[in-house]
């Protein structure tokens, strides 16, 4: 770690004063090396020493373990969350924390810094760590971005707040704004508290902690833990641990087998009769239990007394497979044999999902990058969907390449084949496996051609021309560094552009043209709305102006500061916010209050202008205490704020209202 040898004991300027002073004594080499590592001041060196020593996440201090462990998106993002918020928290005892809020410094982690090289220092014993290494920063520089912007926007938010407590004559932010910072803005609460010290501010922590634990129950409340049928079962809790099934569903759609073991909702029984919901379950299946990503298939159970519809299937401890569903006709009982018949279209329709959901993997880490990683998935008969690790959201060209890949492979018509073999054999095929996964010693390989090969349990198609077509219907965010493609294939695509003609024709006839002229047609249309919007709002203005008539008459001096308040009918806000402009510009330096009655409501402006903020005057203060009047609530910044009311009638109490509390307002 890169640290200057100076002795420090100022204590009469600020630290950001201090940070200023620093940076001008300062070479641009050792600039960027201090933007490069944490820089802690102490009273002298060695106590700047020992708190470098001390850090938990120093840049400079980065193990390899832990820049190995930045190869998953999560890990990176939750890393530098936790070394950026470390840094502000200890502000104002760091030096890029201050560089930061003073404005001073770009990103910590940049090529020319002490990060990079542990990565190189890393790779001599995990080559992945330079493989990596592009996409590490971009996934760390994205992160540092997004926290910036989240402290930039809580320092403009708690400046905000400051004003209002200055305005009011206090000196404790609430509980509420405390929270509200940290809940909503992501504003780290131990920095909102710095802060405020310095300045002579405290914070309401009991109110903050109050308001925490009513998020925790909120959030305890929210929570329903379930599982079959939508209760807490443990009827599958009393079945034999000896009892298991054995998959045939690789080779078979129908299998005739024996069951071993009957249950309802509540209890293990030896008989299901007509109506009843329960599970069964029989020495083999040919039925697929949801797993994998892959839903359970569905199907029927028949015997010659009775006839069970299979609504989904599931994968108990010890290799059970659930057939839950209810008897539709008849009887079955324990130790029957019975004829198990998968739904054929809808396992055939999943599969096409499946092997699609192979090919979009591999397009994805094509087209953005290696670094692409399975984060989830979703295989139904009617849809996939595929959650992946990317720092960003995909353009419309990406996803363009990666539609037509997968197309491309489809059209291909490659082989599907499975092999099962050792897990370690799998590996060094070049099979890609999950992260983190478990798997068996002996595993099942998908192979798609030389495309795509993958470690999966579930059920494929036999070619990928089965597949037919491939459809991106849309991608968008989940999670921080977390992204979600949905997809269909096959007939699900065409039904997809049969449905998208069939709105376009609607288009046409609703715009009186043709398909192929909607185009042109809405370009006209857009000419036309704007044309007429500007038209309306200069006669609103004319309109709002002549209900107003001359105003400048009923300018009052308050304490020396002019005020004109006002009241006028029929204008909306939009309206309201150009006619204080106006008036604003006439009356030069003042404060203007202005109250729109329109049916039911009532809309509340005020502006105060630089003199009169210096004054004392708070325009977002102001209309909240005139709103209070007319039933309404609202705020702003010192300069500007609007709110709204339902109370019309009260509507000129409250512009008359508007002198007396400028008037205790002004210093």
């Amino acid at each position: 770690m890169v640290q200057q040898k100076v002795k420090y004991t100022d204590t009469e300027r600020t630290p950001a004063e201090r940070a200023r002073a620093l940076l001008e004594e300062m070479t641009l080499d050792e600039k960027m090396a201090q933007l490069g590592c944490i820089f802690p001041f102490g009273d002298s060196y060695d106590d700047m020493e020992q708190q470098a020593l001390e850090m938990p996440y120093g840049i400079g201090q980065v193990s390899t373990l832990e820049m190995r462990r930045i190869g998953t998106l999560e890990e990176a993002a939750g890393w530098q969350r936790k070394m950026q918020e470390t840094v502000m928290r200890q502000s104002p005892h760091h030096i890029p924390a201050i560089f930061h809020m003073e404005g001073l410094c770009g990103a910590f982690i940049q090529e020319g810094t002490s990060f990079p090289s542990g990565i190189a220092r890393g790779s001599g014993w995990d080559p992945e760590l330079e493989e990596k290494k592009e996409f590490i920063f971009k996934v760390l520089t994205n992160e540092e971005n997004q926290f910036n912007k989240t402290i930039d926007q809580g320092l403009r938010i708690l400046g905000e707040m400051e004003d209002e407590m200055k305005a009011a004559g206090e000196k404790t932010l609430s509980g509420e704004n405390a929270f509200k910072l940290y809940d909503t803005y992501g504003f780290p609460m131990d920095l909102t508290k710095e802060i405020l010290e310095e300045k002579g501010y405290d914070i309401d922590e009991a109110g903050f902690q109050k308001c925490m634990e009513e998020q925790r129950n909120k959030a305890r409340s929210a929570r329903e833990v379930t599982n079959y049928m939508g209760a807490d079962a443990t009827v599958y809790d009393d079945i034999d641990v000896k009892v298991t099934t054995e998959f045939v569903g690789y080779d078979h759609l129908t299998f005739d087998s024996k069951v071993t073991v009957l249950t309802t909702e509540t209890e293990i029984v030896n008989s299901l009769m007509e109506g009843q919901k329960g599970t069964v379950f029989t020495e083999q299946t040919p039925f697929y239990a949801t797993m994998g990503g892959q839903v359970g298939d569905t199907g029927v159970i028949e015997t010659a007394n009775g006839k069970f519809v299979v609504e989904d299937t599931i994968k108990l401890r010890g290799g059970k497979f659930g057939h839950v569903g209810h008897m539709e006709s008849g009887m079955i009982s324990t130790g029957e044999t019975v004829s198990l018949k998968v739904d054929e279209a809808a396992r055939r329709d999943t599969e096409k999902n499946h092997s699609a959901t192979h090919l979009l993997q591999k397009a994805l880490k094509t087209v953005l990058g290696s670094h692409v990683e399975q984060k989830g998935s979703l295989v139904t008969p009617d849809r996939l969907r595929f959650d992946f690790a990317h720092f960003q959201a995909m353009t419309a060209d990406e996803i363009a390449q990666v539609e037509a890949l997968v197309n491309k492979e489809i059209q291909a018509g490659l082989e599907v084949r499975t092999d099962v073999m050792d897990v370690e054999e799998a590996k060094k095929s070049g099979a890609m496996a999950l992260f983190g996964e478990k798997y068996d010693q002996k595993v099942r390989v998908v192979s798609m051609g030389d495309f795509s090969k993958e470690l999966c349990g579930g059920t494929h198609v036999a070619n990928t021309g089965n597949i037919m077509l491939f459809k991106i219907v849309s991608e968008s965010g989940i999670a921080a560094g977390v992204r979600r493609i949905e997809a269909l294939t096959g007939n699900g695509v065409l039904e997809y552009y049969k449905k998208q003609e069939e709105l376009l024709h609607e288009a046409a006839k609703a715009l009186k043209a043709n398909p192929a002229e909607i185009v042109e047609k809405i370009g006209h249309l857009q000419g036309e709305v704007k044309a007429l919007s500007s038209e309306n709002e200069s006669l609103k203005s004319k309109l709002a102006q002549g209900a107003l008539g001359d105003v400048m008459d009923k300018v009052v001096e308050v304490k020396g500061v002019k005020l004109l308040a006002a009241k006028v009918d029929g204008v909306d806000m939009n309206g309201l916010r150009d006619l204080g402009d106006q008036l604003k510009g006439k009356l030069g330096e003042g404060v203007v209050l202005l109250a729109a009655v329109n049916g039911e409501k009532v809309n509340l402006l005020a502006m105060a202008t630089d003199a009169a903020q210096k004054a004392g005057a708070h325009a977002g203060n102001l209309i909240k205490a005139v709103a209070a009047i007319v039933g309404g609530g609202g705020g702003g910044r010192p300069n500007m704020a609007q709110a709204g009311g339902k109370n019309p009638a009260k509507a000129q109490e409250a512009v008359d209202a508007a002198a007396g509390i400028l008037e205790g307002q002004i210093k």
